[in-house]
C-alpha cells in the first residue's frame, strides 16, 4: 500500500467528470486499499479517486468514530438511487480544500446502488454522517466540490486563500 498525494483546489483534475469503472478488478482494489491508506492519514472520513488524480468513479469511506474499529466502504460507480425530500444542514469540509468549512445543505438520506471491491452489485441506506459523506464523495466525482454549493462570494474568498496558499507554498520549495 501506498500513500498517494492529494491534489489541492484551485486545481482544473478537480473539475473533471469521473469516468465509470469497467471492471473490479486487483488494480482497483489495489488502488482503493491505497485511497484508504491516504485517507486515513489525513485524517479524512472519505476519498475520491479524482481527488488523487484517478479519474475513475471510485470512492472509499470511513465514518467510524475515534473510539470505534473501522468500518471502511469501499464503492465503485455509486449512484444515488433515492433521496429524502428532507433536507439536513452540516459543516463540511474536504482533503483537497484544507483548514477550510462551511455550512452545506443536502438530503438528509439516501439509497445508493454501487458495485463493491468483488464487483458485486450492492444497496445501501445511509443517513446523517455517512449520507453526507457519501454525497460530498459523488459530488467529486462529477466535478463538483462543496464549496460550489455556496454563495459565489464565500467560493471565491475560500479559493483565494487556497491559491495564496499554494503559492506561498511554490516559493518556499524554490
Amino acid at each position: 500500500m501506498a500513500l498517494l498525494p492529494i491534489i489541492v483546489a484551485p486545481d482544473p483534475r478537480l473539475k473533471v467528470v469521473s469516468k465509470p469503472v469497467e471492471t473490479v478488478d486487483d488494480g482497483v482494489r489495489a488502488l482503493m486499499e491505497d485511497m484508504l491508506e491516504t485517507m486515513y492519514d489525513e485524517p479524512g472520513i472519505g476519498l475520491s479517486a479524482i481527488q488523487i488524480g484517478v479519474p475513475k468513479r471510485i470512492i472509499v469511506v470511513d465514518v467510524a468514530g475515534k473510539d470505534e474499529a473501522p468500518a471502511p466502504l469501499r464503492i465503485v460507480n455509486p449512484e444515488i438511487v433515492w433521496h429524502s425530500d428532507d433536507d439536513a444542514v452540516f459543516e463540511e469540509g474536504c482533503l483537497s480544500l484544507p483548514d477550510h468549512y462551511a455550512e452545506v445543505t443536502r438530503p438528509a438520506s439516501i439509497k445508493l446502488r454501487y458495485l463493491d471491491e468483488n464487483g458485486a452489485e450492492q444497496e445501501l441506506e445511509a443517513d446523517e454522517i455517512l449520507s453526507r459523506c457519501i454525497q460530498h464523495e459523488i459530488d467529486h466525482l462529477d466535478g463538483i466540490l462543496f464549496v460550489d454549493h455556496l454563495t459565489a462570494v464565500k467560493r471565491s474568498i475560500i479559493l483565494r486563500k487556497l491559491t495564496k496558499l499554494k503559492k506561498s507554498k511554490l516559493r518556499e520549495s524554490a
